[in-house]
């Protein structure tokens, strides 16, 4: 069994945090002790080392940037005023994914070859040794696409999964910043149609979700987003939005982040309060809204402003990522739907959004 983490802010925690991401998490803790890095970006817990030992085989690596504010956020290295900015950031986050591939166990995913090369290292009978991790590029806030006949360039630089909003962006609304698709939303879902990308729906405003769940025809994914039912914000996603993203045999990925998972818990208390069995509880709502275990994965966000302080207590690093399909298994669940969820799912929309 792989493992697909289908939301990682791995080039961020580059550019913001000097993380580097071959660097495993527990080198980046002992470095980081004693710096003002884990209060701002949390205690690390992703590293390349750990996740070829936990069997993550693929990650959905992100190019994010977030409209500049006021207030000074720990992702003011990658804020931006201007559509141009915007761009620019970006670009130099793909920079840093080329850089990674350079090394010999990362590739960067942008075909159906390069894709089944990585898993077949991954086989049963492949040794820790010969593993190589497949990086999908996601672009989380579509403004780095400076107008939508942009991102045929964006696609020959190996971008496959874009998410119109962070909060709200040119395209539609976002998070907190209710709204639809703007004008540029509709002719950006239109261009993508016209190269099958992945569209994620994380983030999206509510009315901008279903008017681009009517009109877009492409794979569908919820990359990181958490049923309503444990956290009670336009974050997260209702029932009927669950429904409707099974209706189109989308896929959305559980967030590994305590305050997702509680709406109760405070990054005051201690990380024992949740354990995994809530991870399979939100896991369990989808299946019981939708009807079967085909429509939810893992969307980790690990490191993406919260580390191993705020997750499960059982979880310590993305190497431990394993202990939810045991989990599965305890509650009952077969190995056949363990496998979907733990991976299986996001590699079914990934396939339908590659080229040959």
């Amino acid at each position: 069994m792989i493992i697909i983490d289908a939301h990682q802010d791995i080039a961020y925690n580059a550019l913001c945090f000097n993380r580097d991401y071959t660097r495993s998490a527990l080198k980046k803790r002992q470095l980081e002790y004693g710096t003002p890095v884990p209060p701002k970006a949390g205690i690390a817990t992703c590293g390349l080392p750990e996740a070829l030992v936990g069997r993550i085989a693929l990650i959905f690596s992100t190019l994010f940037v977030a409209p500049r504010t006021r207030q000074s956020a720990p992702w003011d290295n990658v804020m931006y005023a201007t559509p141009q900015e915007a761009y620019k950031l970006a670009r130099t986050q793909l920079d840093y994914y080329e850089r990674l591939a350079e090394n010999d166990k990362i590739t960067l995913i942008k075909t159906q070859t390069d894709l089944d090369a990585v898993l077949q290292t991954w086989e049963a009978d492949t040794s820790l040794k010969s593993r190589v991790q497949g990086l999908v590029l996601l672009m989380e806030n579509a403004d780095p696409i400076v107008e939508p006949a942009q991102l045929e360039e964006w696609y020959e630089l190996g971008l496959r999964i874009v998410g119109p909003a962070w909060q709200a962006s040119r395209y539609c609304g976002g998070t907190g910043q209710p709204g639809n698709l703007t004008t540029l939303g509709h002719d950006l879902l239109e261009t993508m149609s016209d190269f099958n990308m992945i569209l994620d729906l994380s983030h999206m405003a509510e009315e901008a979700y279903f008017e681009a769940l009517n009109i877009y025809e492409g794979p569908i994914i919820a990359s990181h987003s958490n049923p309503r039912k444990f956290v009670d914000t336009d974050r997260h996603l209702s029932d009927e939005i669950i429904r409707s993203l099974a209706e189109r045999d989308g896929v959305m990925g559980i967030v590994l982040y305590n305050r997702f998972l509680d709406q109760t818990w405070t990054p005051t208390d201690k990380k024992d309060g949740i354990t995994v069995d809530r991870i399979v509880a939100a896991i369990d709502h989808v299946c019981q809204v939708t009807g079967s275990a085909l429509h939810v994965g893992i969307g980790t966000d690990f490191d993406g402003g919260f580390g191993t302080e705020a997750i499960p207590y059982e979880l310590d690093t993305v190497a431990d990522l394993y202990q939810i399909g045991d989990a599965l298994s305890r509650f009952g669940y077969a190995e056949e739907d363990i496998v979907s969820v733990m991976g299986g799912n996001m590699l079914r929309k990934l396939r339908e959004g590659l080229p040959e």
